[in-house]
């Protein structure tokens, strides 16, 4: 395949240069500061999977430098969604469609307006990875997984070229045939995942130590089905016990990459997951209050990058 990953940050990068290790023609479609940072120090993998190095990476800086692309792989932090949608609409022109991996919901019916519904995949993806000082992808986890489906029967084909795809290179690749409900048990868990180690700013073995903070967490999980079930999505008690056995099962380090972003002092996708979340409740007149106490505490620590 020829696939362009959009936002080559750590997700893209990793699942971009696993691709490329596998025998596909993988493009970077990045900005000119993360352009340079790869021509400067070269694009590695150091994973838990299997460390690599892409050796020639392809960088290109707009879409007139692509022809013919099949996907792309569209792995920004929402708060840059809008930011592609230019670029997206070049390559959806030739052709492309286009596989997001963005947490949460929103996107979709953005990309869908923007893009008309035969051009967007639905997919998500589960990994723990972050850049360190060069750029360099450094994959923490023992799980590597992504997991898409058509949201147009006209996709049906472009899935199964990209499953096979994923399956011939160091990844877990999913085709589903639920993917709407896929993509909302993975945003019910990440909103409680990255809510709570972000506002407590501590990881998850710290917060399950204290019963009344972990607690808060199910919670989320709870108000996320409800909010689920309000969509006409069917998710159950036993997907909120299942997602909540996840996070006891957690290594005590381990955090979500919205507490890592706090960390660093970067900017948060608060708004975007639980920002979206509580504006998808306001549609269906749903309250969430532990998810708007979560998203209130969080508030003070966004950096809106336009």
């Amino acid at each position: 395949m020829k696939i362009v990953v959009l936002g080559a940050g750590a997700l893209g990068a990793y699942f971009g240069a696993r691709w490329q290790e596998a025998g596909h023609e993988v493009i970077n479609l990045v900005r000119e500061g993360r352009a340079e940072q790869i021509e400067k120090h070269g694009l590695k993998l150091h994973s838990e999977m299997g460390d690599y190095e892409v050796k020639e990476p392809v960088i290109a800086r707009s879409p007139e430098e692509i022809s013919k692309p099949d996907l792309v792989f569209l792995a920004v932090k929402g708060y840059h969604l809008h930011g592609t949608l230019e670029w997206l609409k070049a390559l959806v022109n030739k052709t492309a469609k286009v596989y997001p991996v963005l947490n949460g919901m929103e996107h979709i019916s953005i990309l869908q307006k923007e893009l008309g519904e035969e051009a967007v995949i639905g997919g998500l993806s589960y990994i723990i990875a972050t850049l360190d000082e060069v750029g360099h992808v450094v994959h923490s986890s023992q799980f590597h997984d992504l997991v898409f489906g058509p949201l147009h029967p006209s996709q049906q084909a472009i899935c199964e070229e990209l499953a096979l795809a994923c399956n011939q290179a160091n990844m877990s690749g999913t085709l589903s045939p639920n993917i709407l409900e896929d993509m909302w048990k993975k945003y019910m868990f990440i909103t409680a995942f990255s809510g709570i180690t972000t506002a407590v700013n501590q990881p998850i073995g710290v917060i399950r130590s204290y019963p009344q903070t972990f607690r808060i967490a199910e919670r989320m999980l709870q108000e996320m089905k409800m909010l689920a079930n309000a969509h006409q999505i069917n998710l159950t008690d036993e997907h909120v016990d299942t997602a909540f056995e996840k996070l006891r099962g957690l290594d005590h380090e381990m955090t979500s990459s919205m507490h890592q972003d706090r960390r660093k002092g970067l900017a948060l996708e608060g708004e975007h997951l639980h920002g979206g979340a509580l504006r998808l409740g306001k549609e269906v007149n749903l309250p969430m209050p532990y998810i708007e106490t979560i998203h209130a505490v969080i508030k003070p620590y966004e950096e809106y990058q336009k």
